[in-house]
């Protein structure tokens, strides 16, 4: 069965490269260059690989940990694997208690990041299906998020689920929202 990764860096040439370790005929990938609407984008998604910092110079990991919190916040079961260039053992343990499921060095060995997407695609699976969630229900969370996040606009809800809105209205009314 196929996964479904979303990887949200703002450097595209990462993007572009993570994308390309991670793409094959049992994955599908999702790229974003920003964190913002991350909650609509990371929806039905297998994991996340999500960088620390998208500040010019800012090296602490704050945002990413910042975004780890809001997404575990959404869909606990969902698993992120955090990745920087400016990490050590310190930031590693932090994210890691703070719900991490790995945690990657830039530049990584593609198959380190493919094994570490792996595995944490299995555990978001695992936990959804321990917790009885169904893609629908997934589907439903996303679309009545992404609608609260856009103040009821259905053009920019639509853009942040990837839907165009005749797909979103059809789905809204497939989920009684």
């Amino acid at each position: 069965m196929a996964f479904a990764f979303l990887i949200v860096d703002d450097d595209p040439d990462v993007l572009k490269a993570a994308a390309l370790a991670l793409s094959g005929p049992l994955a599908r990938v999702d790229v974003a260059t920003s964190p913002d609407g991350i909650e609509a984008l990371a929806a039905g998604r297998d994991a996340v690989l999500l960088d620390m910092n998208f500040a010019l110079g800012a090296r602490s990991g704050e945002a990413g940990l910042g975004v780890l919190a809001q997404l575990k916040s959404a869909e606990p079961e969902l698993a992120i694997v955090l990745m920087t260039t400016f990490g050590g053992v310190s930031l590693a343990v932090e994210a890691l208690k703070k719900g991490a499921e790995d945690f990657i060095l830039k530049p990584w060995r593609n198959d380190a990041l493919e094994i570490a997407m792996t595995k944490a695609a299995q555990a978001t699976r695992a936990r959804r299906a321990e917790a009885g969630l169904t893609l629908d229900e997934i589907e439903r969370r996303a679309i009545a998020r992404a609608l609260l996040a856009s103040g009821g606009n259905m053009t920019k809800a639509a853009a942040m689920l990837g839907l165009t809105r005749p797909a979103l209205y059809r789905r809204l009314e497939r989920h009684g929202l």
